[in-house]
């Protein structure tokens, strides 16, 4: 599964394999976790002792009725006295002891639910960052944010939060039970069926939870790559006037996110009022048939009220253990799509036995090769090209010609399809692969700078360099002048995606960045395309000094720039049409390389004229 879109959380109702599954997290904090779920326990408990304190309560105080004394350290006591003045304190203390359970359970649950999360976003993003190029292609940001960062929360944060609240829900329940059962076990088995009809509706529910919480899922990414794509393009929407065409596709996203919702509350929206029915005709049976025992003599008066108190009660937890149950069913679906994450294996990855690449001994070999990103829909075919070490050769064509895909297959962003690309006459899929891409430098159209320094931008390249390497960069990507401009230096922040740059300015750091790699494989893909003269001749310098004694592909939209490359190759619709120099290739009378620059320095031409 490479779509996330098409997740079918097909684990959501194998609860014990996706608790196994949680282990490794819950284990981490395990015993807080079980120091929470104990806490719950006398936690649930309380409310039952609230409800048998009112038999004696009742019988004793309101009614008056007269028990034995007994003695306490030589006193003698009357139990109708006693519980009038335990009764205050006792419910002081009750509050108190109450309130800090609930204040140590409420911190146990967060702590052990954030420490839960933070670690599977953790795994998670090492996950992502294993992933191939192709899983990017095929997965929008939204749902890549949603499915790495809000399912891990809903995972963790809910499922230990859902745990407690059904530890509580369940030792209150049987607190009450044991209260009604104390009181009278004829009423006791009415209510506690009744309460079991009640909550029998959760179990119809679970297949609509897990197909809703997939499409909310769907739709939340799409709102976050609709975000994404209103920042990021936030130019082209206020040029083209777009506002108007983002705000439906929004408020679009937004009337089906709201009808997914509501499609889940219809289905359990019902079931509370459902419950209040039944539970109420329960009530009903119990006071009318308890009458006829308190009448018979059966029972007193303080155990019918602590019996009809504990059934009250028992409404709570009966409804909260039917939303616990729900909620948890929620909780499985999201946990089901986590660890579909983890079974994610990128398509590109380390052969058994992968050789280390150390050195480029005898140049880079296409052979046959065929590739295609569709399948039935070739971008190369039978493409062949020799290029030998510290060779600059120049890849030209008409746009979707398949340039960038040959550059592409050179670190293995994709492998091919049919044929082999070799290094040292070694098939790159029999590489190391981090030695292999440790071996070659890019240089692109639009180079992505990271938030942070000029400095640590150009360490990414090479982060233990020394001070002398840093200069060094500095100075032949023609940096220097630029930075000492600036108030500091090389330590400026740029900014997200290097926005407080030019693009020459971003282009000299991206330099900067590949000659302190000093890899012997520089790739330029389309480096100075997007740039005015002045910016393209101080970036051209800089790429000079890049691509000196090294093995070069550079992709060319100006033909005018790469009358230096030792040997050009010229691609039309996949295949090698033409291959030489620059003036071999200008010799022949029909050649595409000759048509295709008379066309531009044409166009060059005319423009200049205007």
């Amino acid at each position: 599964m490479l779509k996330l879109k098409d997740t079918q959380s097909k684990n959501a109702f194998r609860y014990g394999y996706l608790l196994n599954k949680m282990y490794p997290y819950i284990k981490k904090v395990l015993w807080r976790s079980v120091l929470l779920f104990l806490l719950a326990v006398p936690l649930g408990l309380l409310d039952g002792v609230v409800a048998f304190s009112l038999r004696p309560y009742m019988d004793f105080v309101v009614n008056g009725n007269e028990l034995q004394t007994f003695e306490l350290w030589g006193h003698t006591f009357k139990l109708q006295a006693f519980f009038i003045k335990l009764i205050p304190i006792a419910i002081v203390l009750f509050a108190l002891i109450q309130g800090v359970l609930k204040y140590v359970c409420n911190y146990l649950s967060d702590w052990t639910g954030n420490k839960m999360s933070n670690a599977l976003k953790v795994d998670l993003f090492k996950k992502l960052t294993s992933m191939d190029t192709k899983f990017y292609d095929v997965n929008s940001s939204g749902i890549v944010l949603n499915r790495f960062l809000t399912d891990p929360d809903t995972a963790s944060k809910n499922l230990i939060n859902t745990l407690k609240s059904f530890i509580l829900a369940m030792f209150e329940f049987v607190a009450l039970v044991f209260v009604l059962l104390f009181n009278s076990w004829k009423l006791a088995l009415i209510g506690i069926g009744v309460m079991g009809i009640a909550i029998t509706p959760v179990i119809f529910i679970k297949k609509k939870i897990k197909s809703v919480s997939n499409a909310t899922m769907v739709v939340g990414g799409d709102m976050t790559t609709n975000f994404n794509e209103t920042f990021a393009g936030n130019k082209i929407i206020t040029a083209y006037n777009l506002q108007g065409n983002q705000n439906h596709k929004f408020e679009d996203q937004i009337h089906r996110q709201f009808d997914l919702t509501m499609s889940l509350t219809k289905r359990v929206g019902w079931m509370s009022p459902i419950m209040y029915f039944v539970c109420s005709i329960g009530i009903a049976i119990v006071m009318n048939y308890g009458n006829s025992l308190i009448l018979s003599g059966e029972m007193s008066a303080g155990s019918f009220a602590s019996f009809v108190t504990s059934l009250l009660l028992l409404y709570k937890p009966t409804k909260s253990l039917g939303l616990t149950l729900t909620n948890l069913q929620t909780t499985f679906v999201s946990i089901a799509r986590v660890f579909e994450l983890f079974d994610l294996m990128p398509e590109i990855k380390n052969s058994p036995n992968a050789k280390e690449l150390k050195e480029i001994s005898s140049g880079i070999k296409f052979e046959n090769v065929w590739f295609e990103y569709e399948e039935g829909q070739p971008v190369l075919k039978d493409f062949n090209l020799q290029v030998n070490k510290n060779e600059t050769i120049a890849l030209v064509g008409n746009s979707g010609g398949g340039k960038s895909t040959v550059v592409n297959l050179i670190p293995r962003f994709y492998d091919v399809t049919k044929g082999s690309v070799k290094i040292n006459d070694i098939d790159i899929r029999e590489l190391d692969i981090v030695s292999l891409r440790n071996n070659i430098s890019f240089v692109f159209q639009d180079n992505y700078l990271f938030t942070g320094t000029i400095k640590e931008n150009i360490l990414m390249g090479k982060p233990d360099a020394t001070e002398s390497e840093i200069a060094e960069a500095v100075k032949l990507s023609h940096l220097d002048e630029f930075l000492g401009t600036l108030p500091d230096g090389i330590d400026t922040v740029v900014g997200e995606r290097g926005a407080s740059l030019s693009g020459g300015q971003r282009q000299r750091v991206a330099i900067a960045r590949a000659l302190i790699k000093n890899a012997p494989i520089v790739i330029l893909d389309e480096a100075t395309s997007a740039l005015d003269n002045e910016s393209e001749a101080i970036v051209q310098k800089a790429l000079d000094n890049l691509m000196k004694n090294k093995t070069v592909f550079v992709i060319a939209h100006r033909l005018s720039t790469i009358h230096s490359a030792h040997r050009i190759a010229v691609l039309n619709e996949g295949e090698l049409a033409e291959l030489g120099t620059h003036e071999e290739l200008m010799s022949k009378q029909d050649g595409r390389y000759r048509y295709l620059y008379e066309m531009q320095f044409a166009g060059e031409k005319t423009a200049g004229g205007k």
